[in-house]
């Protein structure tokens, strides 16, 4: 009975994990970044610096939903490892969420700034430093692919009922002597 139990947690915590990583991690983002920046219709409204920054600190609002949207697989692997401890895929997690811990401010400090310079119209009122976030990006995708990655295989590894063999038998649970 406690093995059942197990699975059917395992199971849904799968049935709410792919569908989250889906469509929060891969496409998602298309869609965060537009609601997450000030539109380009604004920008060339804009002509003083405390509109710039009103428009701006706007986003931050959505940016925090976006970052707890994008927790979910993590708080899937967690309650995985949770159910089924194993102390190789607990470091794995361990790992996927310092990335995670990274790749939230990153990404958020890049749709600020991008609100901030709004594609080039701010340029004029903020430092030079806000410019550089045009390069965070490529910080981005050097920590999410391993993230991407790692999450995605530790999903499939949890996911996968451990009574089933590579060539596809079940085998059924063995209780103990």
């Amino acid at each position: 009975m406690l093995n059942q139990r197990k699975l059917a947690t395992r199971a849904l915590i799968a049935v709410v994990f792919w569908p989250s990583l889906f469509f929060f991690w891969f496409l998602g983002p298309f869609v965060f970044f537009l609601l997450s920046t000030t539109s380009s219709d604004l920008c060339p409204l804009l002509e003083r610096r405390e509109q710039f920054l009103v428009s701006a600190n706007g986003t931050l609002p959505m940016l925090a939903l976006q970052s707890l949207i994008y927790a979910t697989p993590i708080a899937c692997l967690v309650l995985w490892s949770r159910l089924s401890p194993d102390p190789a895929r607990a470091r794995h997690v361990a790992t996927c969420i310092k990335l995670f811990a990274i790749a939230i401010p990153t990404g958020a400090l890049w749709q600020y700034g991008s609100s901030l310079t709004c594609d080039g119209y701010g340029q004029g009122f903020f430092s030079p430093l806000w410019q550089m976030t045009s390069y965070l990006p490529i910080v981005s995708l050097v920590i999410n692919i391993p993230l991407y990655v790692l999450v995605f295989a530790l999903g499939r590894g949890f996911s996968t009922r451990d009574d089933i063999t590579e060539d596809g038998v079940v085998h059924p649970p063995q209780d103990g002597p």
